[in-house]
């Protein structure tokens, strides 16, 4: 959500430094494992004789191979389209002969860097391993054929291509000056006729088709991979009215860091702490600026401003001797990392601060958080980063008073950790001035007998109260001079003192016009602490275990304002080995991430462009700076743009720089540049539309919406958007090409209205009367901070069909190693085989489905058990098993898991759950809600969607269609009517005097 603005605090002008060294204003593959190469012994997991072929694996498959072409495989004598890969074009011969401009590879394209080539096609899945039974229902498999036909309607689009095409021939040059080059085709479908296909979300967003020469180095890298940043809109419209024009929106998702590990996420590092910046708009030197004066200056790609190049620029301090300048890091590259000199700060870097306050009630004691989270903590403090020696650890536990923790260096030895309780809850204070926050490398020992204790001290408490606010207060206070991270973990509801909050679940109110009042903050103490704390450079993250309600609405606004994130597990019981795992395994990976700290975010943009809005976890210090006090390595930020005048350039570059201090104490700025084409026509807008930024982007417009006015308004505008695109695009675009009984849209946006009817039935946004509000809150969270690939998958799950997965899946590719994953099947009931078993997963939580019929060989080889019904339901796992298909089922669900591979950070472990198809139903409805193209709770299916946006279009267009027919019947009339009179009047009519008179009158 975006958040609250406030002005500038302590910032010098003209300058990169603040107050109390606050950052500047202007910013101032492994194998796998789990599965063994070799060749696979071949299970038929069915009764009675085996169709080769058959099954949802087989479906998927059946449209990869045989009707290719639905997704971008040229078929045998077809030619490869040079445009966007993934989607058809329409073959110029059927299209009237007309040569199609946009998809040719012209001189331009062939210049680009490979990354901004055209994106390879899906490749052709192997042969099918585990077949159906005879008979078996063999649910959406289209023949080659009647593929082929369906897809035979996409030349229909010609025309309207071809008409566009003619236009432009007949302007002069000068009017599409806006790009060299032909950007991608507009390939019309029709949604009705051409389902989408969950394999398109792992297509790439449509190419950046740049002039030639854009950049000053040949590198590939000069611009910005889609890991760091996406754009809604991969050709940018000239003008602020093609823009309104289009209905899209133009947007930035950016995800600055690519995992939580700097080794992981290999970007140069320019050491030399030579910064070249443009005298007046701040823009870092970067590709896309051009030298001048033989190389003395260089003009700025933002303001056009001409600057000196600095003269140790070219010249080795460390080395004494001159430098290649073509070599530097920041002319080849579009992401690289700046040791920021001694003007980037006005103190020294801040060590790494982790104060932890645990609830030490009888709900965290008797749920085991309390001992799980010292013992977690105990075994993970090898990880928490520490390489400049200076990271700093404080404890304070919490109940109905507070208790500090008085830890001794180890050098004091016979000196014991001692327990201060403040029961002064009004004015919290420090009850010693030092020891409080200790360093980790001089009190080690200290610290860890400390943790082994911890648990006993409060073994026998049965205090339930929580004073939850002034603990918040006090740790503010002990770590406000350093600033640093406060980590919460909490099983209670806070209901003592400052920030007190009551039991406001309403089970009446769910599924109400009302619900939406539960989704916001119970007490203003949180939202004004959250800014209080932002201010002093204190980030907030949250660890919400309650079985029962706790107001994640409330105390979810701590980190949404600091930079923090909330993590929820909702029945958490340490007794489950599962609970335990997951928690343990996520709060490890939570303290080894290195975050950036007191850090400041500045998106710039070629003259004409204005950063608009901004969306996510931080605090909105002023119009364009976005303020962290801890930058998190697993989140997305989402920064609209505005065009406030006429762009001219054909193409534009939009740089963000995240000015921060690293673990390790070094000042440093990460600078992301992306350069994109700019274009005058609504067809090259379309076509290079990046549906998933789209979604991202209306994610957080969605959670906003819902916390300010509702979940119903939230909902209704996602479903007003996509009619008025679709309505926007057939008006402008279609031509009326298709027929007026389909649903025109083009084929690089084929998925949007599938994904937004995934996130109008997401847990954040469903309409439901079954929901607790708890929940609910927490997956608007999640809609609001995962990055693009995660967020795809919470919105719409990947299903896999594991009984006849190929016979390579589950196995380590021979190139990379990575575990091969099976093909993704759409989420629809159809594709679940009553004697399959599947794997759904959302990144968050994980399902493994077991068909009702499943037979007991399918069932013995996975879980080792004869009779389905012993199958243990619920959180679980896969046994480990002497086999090689129990090995591979394995291999799939933890490769599912695999964030890194998705080129993100997360430190989420998602619970795995068994489910029988006949089992308990309770958790069968679950695994069902994922299923986002079935009618459920409330929802409509896939095909009623479709058919919904229909009607609301047609609706639409009927009082425009009325309004042209009545307009052009008046004409007519009129034209009739006139024609008449001037008749009479010249071929002398013979007209008895009331007839003339009529016609003379009309």
């Amino acid at each position: 959500m975006s958040a609250p603005s406030s002005a500038g605090h302590g910032q010098f002008p003209g300058s990169e430094q603040q107050q109390f060294g606050q950052p500047a204003q202007t910013e101032t593959g492994q194998p796998d494992a789990g599965a063994a190469p070799g060749k696979k012994k071949k299970r038929g997991y069915a009764a009675g004789a085996f169709d080769v072929g058959t099954g949802a694996n087989a479906t998927t498959n059946a449209q990869l191979q045989g009707g290719a072409q639905q997704y971008g495989i040229p078929a045998a004598g077809q030619q490869q389209p040079a445009a966007y890969g993934g989607y058809p074009q329409p073959d110029a011969q059927q299209a009237g002969g007309a040569a199609y401009q946009y998809g040719q590879p012209g001189m331009q394209q062939q210049q680009q860097p490979a990354q901004q080539g055209a994106h390879p096609a899906y490749p052709a899945a192997p042969d099918q391993g585990y077949p159906a039974p005879v008979g078996g229902a063999q649910l959406g498999q289209a023949g080659v054929a009647d593929i082929s036909q369906a897809m035979g309607g996409m030349h229909l689009g010609g025309q309207a291509d071809a008409q566009q095409q003619q236009q432009q021939q007949q302007q002069p040059a000068a009017a599409q000056g806006h790009r060299a080059g032909p950007l991608n085709q507009l390939y019309p479908t029709d949604l009705m006729n051409q389902p989408f296909s969950v394999a398109e979300l792992d297509l790439p967003p449509p190419p950046i088709v740049l002039p030639p020469n854009t950049s000053v180095t040949p590198s590939p890298d000069s611009n910005c991979p889609p890991r760091y940043t996406r754009s809604t809109l991969n050709a940018v419209p000239t003008t602020n009215s093609l823009l309104k024009k289009s209905k899209l929106p133009f947007a930035l998702v950016i995800q600055p860091y690519g995992s939580l590990h700097d080794d992981e996420d290999h970007v140069p590092v320019v050491q030399d702490q030579v910064i070249s910046r443009c005298r007046r708009c701040r823009t870092y030197i970067n590709p896309f600026v051009t030298f001048l004066d033989h190389g003395h200056r260089w003009r700025c790609n933002m303001c056009n401003l001409s600057n000196d190049v600095p003269q140790a620029f070219d010249w080795d301090a460390a080395a004494q001797q001159t430098v290649d300048r073509w070599q530097r890091h920041e002319l080849n590259h579009s992401v690289v990392e700046f040791v920021a000199p001694q003007e980037y700060m006005v103190r020294p870097p801040q060590p790494l601060v982790y104060l932890f306050v645990v609830d030490v009630s009888y709900a965290a004691v008797s749920n085991g958080l309390l001992a799980t989270a010292a013992r977690t903590i105990l075994d993970s403090l090898n990880r928490i980063p520490n390489a400049d020696r200076r990271t700093r650890l404080g404890f304070v536990a919490v109940d109905a008073g507070l208790h500090y923790f008085s830890i001794p260096k180890d050098a004091d030895e016979g000196a014991e950790t001692k327990m201060l309780v403040v029961s002064d809850l009004d004015e919290p204070f420090l009850p010693v001035p030092h020891d409080l926050l200790v360093p980790l490398t001089e009190s080690r020992q200290s610290i860890e007998r400390f943790l082994q204790k911890l648990p006993d001290m409060f073994l026998n408490n049965q205090n339930n109260g929580s004073c939850m606010g002034a603990a918040l207060r006090a740790g503010h206070k002990l770590i406000s001079p350093l600033g640093g991270k406060i980590v919460v973990l909490t099983a209670s509801l806070p209901n003592v003192g400052t920030g007190k909050l009551d039991m406001r679940e309403d089970k009446k109110l769910l599924g109400t016009s009302k619900e939406g009042g539960l989704l916001q903050t119970g007490n203003s103490f949180y939202k004004s602490f959250a800014v209080e704390c932002s201010k002093n450079q204190v980030s907030i993250d949250m660890f919400l275990f309650s079985s029962q309600y706790q107001d994640v609405a409330s105390l979810s606004n701590l980190p949404r304002y600091t930079g923090g994130q909330t993590w929820f597990y909702p029945g958490w019981h340490a007794s489950r080995p599962e609970d335990a795992l997951k928690f343990a395994s996520e709060f490890s990976d939570y303290l080894s991430s290195e975050i950036g700290l007191e850090a400041v975010l500045r998106v710039r943009a070629t003259t004409g462009l204005r950063m608009n809005t901004f969306y996510g976890n931080f605090f909105n210090r002023s119009s364009d700076l976005c303020a962290f006090p801890a930058f998190p390595r697993d989140q997305c930020y989402v920064v609209e743009v505005a065009i406030d005048e006429n762009i001219t350039k054909n193409f534009v570059c939009l740089q963000a720089a995240v000015l921060h201090t690293t673990c390790n104490g070094e000042r440093r700025i990460r600078v992301i540049t992306l350069a994109l084409p700019t274009t005058t026509n609504l067809s090259d807008v379309y076509a290079s539309a990046d549906q998933c930024a789209i979604t991202t982007y209306f994610s957080h417009k969605a959670v906003e919406r819902t916390l300010g006015s509702g979940l119903e308004a939230a909902r209704d505008a996602l479903q007003a958007k996509l009619t008025e695109l679709l309505q926007t695009f057939k008006k402008e675009l279609g031509g009326g090409s298709m027929g007026g009984g389909g649903l025109q849209f083009p084929a690089n946006l084929r998925g949007l209205p599938v994904l937004f009817l995934g996130l109008i039935k997401n847990v954040g946004l469903r309409k439901s009367t079954q929901i607790p509000s708890d929940i609910r809150s927490a997956a608007l969270c999640l809609l609001s901070t995962l990055p693009v690939p995660l967020l795809m998958r919470y919105i719409y799950p990947r299903l896999y069909s594991l009984h006849d997965m190929p016979d390579n899946a589950g196995t380590p590719d021979e190139q990379t190693g990575q575990i091969i994953l099976p093909p993704p099947v759409n989420l629809s009931s159809e594709r679940l085989m009553s004697y399959g078993l599947y794997l759904i997963d959302d990144g968050q939580t994980q399902f493994l489905w077991v068909g009702r019929d499943a037979v007991p060989q399918l069932v013995g080889d996975v879980f080792g058990i004869e009779d389905r019904t012993q199958l243990q339901v619920g959180k679980g796992r896969v046994p480990e098993l002497e086999g090689d298909f129990n090995e591979r089922v394995r291999a799939v669900i933890q490769k599912s898991r695999d964030h890194r591979s998705l080129g993100v950070g997360s430190i989420t472990v998602p619970h795995l759950y068994i489910v029988r198809e006949d089992g308990e139903p309770s958790l069968k409805l679950w695994a069902q809600t994922l299923l986002v193209e079935d009618r459920a709770d409330q929802g409509v299916s896939a095909a009623q969607w479709l058919g919904v946006l229909r009607e609301k279009k047609r609706k639409q267009d009927g009082p425009r269609r009325r309004g042209r027919r009545q307009r052009q019947h008046a004409d007519d009339e009129g034209d009739g009517k006139t024609a008449s009179y001037r008749s009479c009047l010249t071929t002398k009519v013979q007209l008895v005097p009331e007839e003339y008179d009529e016609k003379r009158n009309a």
